[in-house]
């Protein structure tokens, strides 16, 4: 019997760096992988080069999503979570110029023994950095092959002493998770949280704790991260996540300017911004609040800042910014963006409290699309982005506004089922056209649906949450290739860079 996927809230978020989950942050993660490989092999000495080959679709949209700058990234050993992203630019600069990496091993030597999966007892910060001959251009080869077992397939080769070697081929699978052909970690991940007091691998198995046991969403959830860490430590997680958020909100829209990438795209968050803020006061992103709180909030006021909301972040995305990959960095506008709209528009009192509960419940429903679907583009396409983030924030948002397990389960259906076949396109590989605006409109869209459940009978649906989960992996499953973030069908190839 297939054991059942626990995936923690804190997999589903998780902080990182733009503009792409599955191009950036994953072959971000998959060199910092390498680097524990080396550590496990007692080889980090023994390094005399190390080249990289990329595949599929994270070689035909690599370069528009920044996935070659992420790999140099992680093989020097930085935490995407608290890399200074103002020292991105000048790093990669000098790997570039004097065409050598740092590989500083002791971020990845840390992780190993937080996880007890080293028995290496030597100190992070005693370990010595190596210095290796790397040039980009000849050590990073963007291959337009794809390798059998998923589109985002790379392959590390380290040359050691005595002329042998090591390789190993990570694929980066959505959402930042990254993983090897044999699943190995996956398997260990798996044993590690299957004492979830309540297992769940689809929506009626979550609802049927919660009728059994009279708990909301939110509460079977919390008990399910209570079996991997402390009630404290779960909300500093949480807190951290949407410090986060606000921060990628605040930046997105007080930020002008035109966007990397060459597409010359302008940010426009910070004007429409500016025309909905008015003459209000405020020092910091929680006064802000507090001031877009005093704005006017007709129905076109409440569309324009939602979708400067999801704008925002995704502009901060498109730039290298750092963001919470919620489920995907393509989609990481929409669920702050909703979350925002409850707190700034529909509950003035709404606190911490109610951002926790939202952002677990967000997770949950994160997690059975990628337990019975994806939540890769390159293996569904842009439904598995933007879709699976506006059925996450719809069903979240939906038991803040007091709707019952059943309706935040339809919720996050409704918002699926109309988002079912979106394709993924992006003009020049960037995150950035048609990327940005799908944002604002997963939000509204998000924001409609919570409404439509609340208002409806969950009994009489005619379609469960289970049913369009499967319905988009068929999706999925018959969507050509061209249309599953490759760049080479539909806008991308309707536009021209050039047009831009």
């Amino acid at each position: 019997m297939k054991p059942i996927e626990s995936i923690s809230v804190f997999d589903m978020l998780k902080i990182g760096v733009g503009p792409s989950s599955s191009h950036t942050l994953g072959p971000w993660r998959a060199g910092l992988q390498f680097l524990k490989l080396l550590l496990n092999k007692n080889a980090e000495h023994k390094v005399r080069h190390i080249k990289v080959d990329l595949y599929g679709s994270l070689s035909l949209t690599g370069k528009g999503h920044a996935t070659d700058i992420a790999i140099m990234l992680g093989l020097s050993g930085a935490d995407p979570v608290t890399y200074p992203i103002d020292q991105i630019t000048p790093e990669i600069q000098r790997i570039k110029k004097e065409k050598t990496i740092k590989m500083d091993f002791a971020y990845a030597l840390t992780e190993l023994q937080g996880a007890g999966l080293t028995k290496r007892t030597i100190a992070a910060d005693q370990l010595e950095a190596a210095t290796l001959s790397f040039d980009p251009a000849l050590d990073i080869t963007f291959h337009r092959s794809f390798l059998d077992f998923h589109p985002n397939g790379m392959r590390f080769t380290a040359e050691l002493e005595a002329g042998k070697t090591l390789e190993q081929t990570y694929y980066s699978i959505g959402g930042g998770f990254v993983v090897t052909q044999e699943r190995k970690r996956g398997k260990r991940k798996i044993e590690a949280l299957s004492h979830f007091p309540y297992p769940i691998q689809k929506g009626t198995e979550l609802l049927d704790f919660c009728n059994q046991t009279g708990l909301k969403i939110s509460e079977v959830v919390r008990a399910n991260e209570r079996s991997l860490r402390s009630d404290n430590e779960i909300n500093d997680g949480l807190d951290q996540i949407w410090a986060t958020m606000l921060d990628s909100m605040y930046v997105g829209c007080h930020t002008e300017g035109i966007l990397p990438g060459g597409l010359n795209v302008a940010r426009r968050a910070f004007d429409t911004h500016k025309s909905l803020i008015g003459d209000a006061k405020y020092q910091d992103s929680i006064e802000w609040i507090k001031a877009i709180r005093g704005t006017e909030v007709k129905f076109r006021q409440i569309l324009k800042w939602v979708s400067c909301f999801a704008l925002a972040v995704n502009e901060v995305n498109a730039s290298l910014g750092r963001i919470v990959t919620a489920p995907t960095n393509g989609s990481a506008g929409v669920i702050p963006a909703v979350m925002m709209y409850y707190m700034v528009i529909e509950n003035h009192d709404a606190n911490l409290e109610d951002v926790r509960q939202y952002l677990i419940v967000a997770g949950e429903i994160g997690s059975l699309f990628k337990k019975g679907a994806t939540i890769s583009a390159a293996l569904g396409g842009c439904q598995a982005e933007i879709g699976v983030s506006s059925a996450m924030a719809a069903g979240a948002l939906t038991e803040l506004m007091g709707g019952t397990p059943a309706q935040v389960l339809m919720a996050a259906e409704i918002a699926m089922e109309h988002h079912l076949g979106l394709t993924c396109d992006p003009i020049g590989g960037l995150v950035q056209i048609p990327c940005i605006e799908r944002n604002a409109m997963g939000a509204i869209k998000a924001i409609n649906a919570c409404e439509m459940a609340l208002d409806a009978d969950p009994t009489k649906a005619k379609v469960p949450l289970d049913k369009v989960i499967a319905t988009m992996w068929e999706t999925a499953q018959d969507m050509t290739t061209k249309y599953k973030e490759t760049s080479t069908g539909g806008l991308a190839i309707q536009v021209n860079i050039s047009d831009c």
